[in-house]
């Protein structure tokens, strides 16, 4: 008979008995993003902090969390779409105790990737962190001897699925099978996940214990953003260098967004007008439709994969998979279609380790063989003008979010005959009232150093640096720089001997503004290129306030830009649904000349941006 995992309804009661089980002493491997097991996690670490003869340690990455509104502008946006926006997921203890500088000496949290920007500025967190490329990140969970792995699961009669945490997870499974590994495995029951099949499912006596909690745990949502003009362009400038019966990847976000969109488009052969008005130079001549169509391996299961394979433009198979990944965590209509997708049809998405994903390490040729014509695409918050990269960390060295996979793909690009690694940058950032360039002379720090330099896209443009003079490489990464910032690099090149004295930068690479950008895309946003070409769960009167939100996110660091957007608010003619959007945001439909001043200010801020866009 086989043995079936204990059931428990009772979180507290569970958590009890595993440190029973495990002598007071828990070392818990943890699943990034979406998989973990909340009610548990919160029990065990429950348990922990009244009982400081306990001890827990847990590793784990990427802990979602929903975002804590600041201001009272914040507030009135976030509060009344919080659960609508997020799902109504909720906190993990462990770190409300980091946030609260709480956390007790008998509980050790260590991650290898942050939720972007969520524990700048806490210590510990910072502290904590490991770094680790995601293939080397199994490696470093090992040499801690974890004694407990629990992961949240759906469930298929006798059978559960690892669903959106296969990355690590599914390694372990099989280290523990060969045994190389020592663990009791434990899971949360979660029916909202879709039960993805092939790798990721197992018998349900892999686990020793089995929560079934009375009320489930809501998905996270991660929320799209809308696309802005510069992302649209740096999609379609990637989408130039996708060939036809190639390999794909791609991260989350508006820029995955944008890339999956430009790719769709292409396929409809909708961008001819697009690419005659561009006031930039043009690399990359894949244009045509897909006839053959994609293959995809990333660590990611992201929405744009899926729109792609929606589509059919992902549809090359490889051992009878369109897709293969290693984990998710989206918007929520990604993990409904998912459920509601045809068995058959989901079986063409292979979730697999990152090992298979990230690596060409085992099975070389077959990967090899497989991987045909790969593009890999990440992002980056700056690069050197030698093509160095910065993607993690800040120039304090604190750490913003993590190497994750980028590194790793970076590599099979350069091991692959026919390999790129494109990496996206926005030209410049505005920060504290001020732009600054993205493309700087040199990096603080560096996730990609610039002997692995490859394929460099802002939005005005793309760098081809692989095997290029430092000289050649300036020259190319100067041509995709914002203009305002051209000169002073020219000048510190030259200084510096890394550029020749009489060198001139083409006229054709002067026009680098985002005036020259808007004039370019604005006439084809509301045909081909909208906000949410992936859809929202933003209503309609939300998405008028959110470029109005930035605007006035902007100004308040100068005293100077909202006194324009109050003057704004008094001269300019009103917002279209300008009533509307006050009163979503709690403030008084009509109530124009005794308002407070942060409300005069969004007013102000509607009408500029009502100004710029009709």
């Amino acid at each position: 008979m086989v043995n079936r995992p204990s059931i428990y309804t009772d979180a507290d009661r569970m958590a009890r008995a595993l440190f029973e089980r495990l002598g007071g002493h828990i070392r818990l491997a943890l699943p990034l993003g979406l998989g973990k097991p909340v009610t548990l996690v919160n029990a065990l670490t429950r348990l922990a902090v009244a009982d400081p003869d306990l001890k827990l340690s847990i590793f784990t990455a990427l802990t979602l969390q929903r975002p804590k509104a600041g201001s009272d502008i914040e507030k009135r946006f976030l509060e009344p779409a919080m659960d609508r926006l997020f799902g109504r997921y909720p906190s993990l203890l462990y770190a409300d105790l980091i946030a609260a500088d709480k956390l007790p000496n008998n509980i050790e949290v260590s991650e290898f990737f942050f939720q972007a920007a969520t524990w700048l500025g806490n210590s510990y967190a910072q502290r904590h962190y490991i770094s680790a490329n995601y293939t080397h990140a199994r490696d470093v969970l090992i040499a801690q001897n974890p004694n407990l792995l629990s992961q949240l699961v759906p469930r298929d009669g006798n059978r559960i699925s690892l669903s959106c945490n296969t990355d690590i997870s599914a390694d372990l499974f099989e280290l523990r099978k060969q045994g190389k590994m020592d663990f009791i495995a434990v899971g949360e029951l979660c029916d909202a996940l879709p039960f993805m099949d092939g790798p990721a499912a197992l018998p349900e006596n892999e686990l020793e214990m089995l929560l079934e909690p009375a009320e489930q745990v809501d998905l996270f949502s991660a929320v799209r953003r809308p696309v802005s003009n510069a992302q649209y362009a740096m999609g379609l400038h990637v989408s130039r260098m996708i060939v036809d019966g190639g390999t794909l990847q791609i991260g989350i976000g508006a820029i995955g967004d944008a890339v999956a969109h430009a790719l769709m488009l292409r396929d409809k052969a909708a961008l001819g007008d697009v690419w005659k008005t561009s006031p930039f130079v043009l690399s990359g001549g894949e244009i045509a439709p897909f006839k053959t169509g994609l293959y995809a391996v990333s660590e990611m299961l992201v929405g744009g994969l899926l729109a792609l394979f929606e589509s059919g433009i992902i549809r090359r198979e490889v051992d009878g998979v369109s897709i293969h990944a290693g984990f998710f965590v989206e918007a929520r209509d990604m993990y409904k279609q998912l459920r509601a997708m045809a068995p058959s049809k989901r079986a063409k998405i292979a979730m697999m380790p990152v090992s298979f994903t990230n690596a060409l390490y085992g099975d070389e040729e077959a990967k090899r063989t497989a991987r045909v014509d790969a593009r890999f695409i990440n992002s980056s918050m700056k690069v050197s003008i030698l093509g160095d990269a910065m993607s993690d960390a800040a120039e304090t060295g604190a750490v913003v979010s993590g190497i994750g996979g980028q590194f790793n793909f970076f590599e099979q690009a350069f091991a692959l005959d026919d390999g790129r690694a494109i990496l996206t940058v926005p030209a410049t950032r505005f920060s504290g009232g001020k732009t600054t360039s993205n493309i700087v002379w040199q990096l603080s720090v560096t996730s990609v150093p610039r002997h692995m330099r490859d394929i460099v896209i802002t939005e005005y443009g793309a760098a081809d640096l692989r095997g290029q003079t430092d000289e050649e490489v300036i020259k190319r990464m100067i041509a995709i720089t914002d203009s305002r910032f051209q000169n002073a690099l020219v000048k510190k090149a030259k200084n510096c001997g890394k550029l020749s004295e009489n060198y001139q930068l083409p006229e054709e690479f002067r026009n680098n503004t985002p005036q020259a950008l808007e004039n370019w895309l604005t006439p084809y946003r509301d045909m081909l290129l909208p906000d949410f070409p992936l859809g929202s769960d933003f209503e309609e009167i939300e998405r008028v306030l959110l470029p109005a939100l930035s605007r006035l996110s902007q100004a308040t660091t100068s005293k100077v830009d909202l006194v324009r957007l109050i003057w704004s608010s008094v001269f300019e003619s009103a917002h279209p649904s300008e009533e509307d959007a006050m009163e979503r945001m709690g403030f008084d439909r009509n109530k124009l000349f005794f308002e407070r001043p942060q409300a005069r200010a969004l007013r102000g801020a509607l009408r500029r941006v009502s100004k710029n866009n009709f």
